[in-house]
């Protein structure tokens, strides 16, 4: 696949393809550690291959410095009912630290509302843990706002199981 030039001289954005698996778990592991998680992420190379690439459950864009990756942003596609249209959630934002401080996480996230306005989304939007101050200034100064009166809720695992059987209509014998 073809890459993208931006104005940073020598960096370099192209969508990930399957062959990109190992780097992307690689980079999902990276972020994980970052934010002291790591111990929930159960990612394979296969299973990201299966339903990112095989099932078009999600995209990822590499970003590249002289060749080589140095980080990626992976995102789905979203809907705003408010809206009635699509839009764009961003998963995850990562550079390398030996890389940061260069522009390439904004080039990339740029690159990315370009997608959105390409794909005629009219949202981009993605999570960032509270306590990440530096990560939140940029997207400030970026542009971007907070959503007030909002929190991130998430269900999984034995919780998400044992839900997902509440629906159930029991059968009455006759």
């Amino acid at each position: 696949m073809d890459s993208i030039e931006t104005k940073t001289l020598n960096f370099q954005i192209r969508f990930a393809e399957k062959k990109d698996a190992n780097l992307i778990v690689k980079y999902i592991r990276e972020l994980a550690s970052y934010e002291n998680e790591l111990d929930q992420v159960t990612v394979t190379p296969d299973t990201l291959g299966k339903y990112m690439f095989d099932q078009g459950g999600a995209e990822a864009l590499i970003g590249e410095y002289k060749g080589e990756p140095i980080g990626f942003a992976f995102f789905h596609r979203s809907f705003s009912t408010f809206l009635g249209k699509p839009g764009i959630a961003l998963v995850d934002l990562y550079i390398e630290p030996y890389s940061r401080g260069n522009g390439f996480g904004k080039m990339m996230l740029s690159y990315l509302a370009h997608i959105a306005k390409e794909r005629n989304c009219d949202r981009l939007e993605w999570w960032c843990h509270d306590w990440n101050t530096a990560a939140i200034e940029r997207y400030v100064n970026w542009g971007a706002s907070m959503v007030k009166n909002i929190r991130v809720y998430r269900m999984d695992g034995k919780n998400l199981n044992d839900f997902s059987k509440e629906y159930a209509i029991q059968s009455i014998d006759k």
